[in-house]
């Protein structure tokens, strides 16, 4: 069940739920499985550009990564959730496939962050099945080479899940690019989850977490962020008040 929320399609299930539908999708692979997590930034991308908008629209699942999108449900009269960020719904589907043996993919972060994360899970098992690449070292400007190794590298292990951790709207842009290659697989956007995964960014402590208020926290740690999120959270906040006087509200 979705919900549409300034644009955007959002499901509206809970995370069993959402948890539910990946695990049947790997059991049962067909055709590609895109999975989107919708913040107020991407939001703004997704409304000042037709393509981005239409990746997340097309996505098999749109989480409501992000307080200011539930926030914006509660102005607008809608209920959309609840909240799952993209680094716990990760963390969940890494942990569920360490245990069953699924294979894993994870591409992109800083310097070798993806091959630590996986050599990580893999000393905590007896057979390995995480595969870590730095992939592309500048996103902006990918080179045919790297992104032929990286493809091949997928191609050969078929996993059957694969993290891309490129930044917004560059990670969504190249999975849906290389969609024909990646039949088969699970494929999220994670953003800077690697980070949080591996502890070099602390996360907010649960109670920030629970408020709404873990973007501050981040902020506080990562001030340089400040200059574009307050871009594009202005906007995002005239986006809900421009919906909710508008005729059609």
């Amino acid at each position: 069940m979705t919900k549409k929320l300034l644009g955007i399609d959002l499901n509206n299930e809970t995370e069993n739920d959402i948890l539910e539908k990946i695990e049947k999708y790997i059991k049962n692979p067909k055709g590609v499985f895109h999975v989107v997590s919708v913040n107020p930034e991407n939001m703004v991308i997704a409304h000042k550009s037709k393509v981005f908008k239409r990746i997340v629209n097309t996505a098999q699942i749109r989480i409501v990564d992000g307080f200011g999108i539930v926030a914006a449900g509660q102005i607008l009269g809608k209920h959309v959730g609840p909240r799952l960020t993209g680094v716990d719904l990760m963390e969940k589907l890494l942990n569920i496939a360490s245990e069953r043996r699924i294979r894993v993919v994870l591409i992109g972060g800083r310097g070798n962050l993806a091959e630590e994360i996986a050599n990580c899970y893999n000393r905590a098992q007896s057979e390995a099945n995480f595969i870590g690449l730095q992939g592309i070292k500048d996103i902006r400007k990918p080179t045919a080479k790297e992104e032929k190794e990286v493809l091949s590298i997928v191609a050969d292990y078929k996993p059957r899940l694969l993290f891309v951790a490129f930044g917004s709207p560059f990670q969504e842009l190249w999975i849906n690019k290389n969609r024909a290659l990646l039949q088969g697989i699970v494929t999220m956007g994670v953003g800077g989850g690697f980070d949080f995964l591996s502890r070099r960014i602390r996360r907010a402590p649960k109670l920030l977490r629970v408020l709404g208020l873990e973007w501050l926290f981040r902020l506080i740690l990562q001030p340089w962020r400040l200059k574009r999120q307050a871009t594009r959270l202005s906007y995002f906040i005239w986006l809900v008040v421009k919906e909710r006087f508008s005729k059609n509200y």
